[in-house]
């Protein structure tokens, strides 16, 4: 599951803060995004960090954009939180699982 996402998804230093970014649009999990007519960009994405790993999600900053999500702060955090998205990014039937579940929780998606 880590090959090709991972490979979209990086860490790294931002003037000295740590970051967690990866550009939206050609991913495998996009078709699914769609399917449930939903946009796949980077506050999509930043819904599914806050459903799916909100305790993580709450601890870090994000500030996504159209094309692109991003999360700075702790880089334990961040790894955590990778790890909570590689998953979905990777998988389209456990985004598309996500999405039905948060949905059905009240959860609305801001894309």
């Amino acid at each position: 599951m880590l090959g090709r996402v991972t490979d979209h998804m990086t860490l790294i230093d931002i003037n000295g803060l740590p970051s967690l970014i990866f550009e939206c649009g050609g991913l495998p999990a996009d078709p699914a995004v769609v399917a449930a007519g939903h946009e796949p960009n980077g506050y999509f994405w930043e819904g599914v960090a806050q459903y799916a790993a909100g305790s993580v999600a709450s601890q870090v900053d994000l500030d996504c954009e159209a094309g692109m999500f991003c999360a700075r702060g702790d880089r334990e955090l961040l790894v955590q939180l990778r790890g909570e998205l590689e998953g979905y990014l990777a998988d389209p039937e456990s985004t598309a699982r996500l999405i039905r579940e948060a949905e059905a929780s009240g959860f609305e998606f801001d894309d």
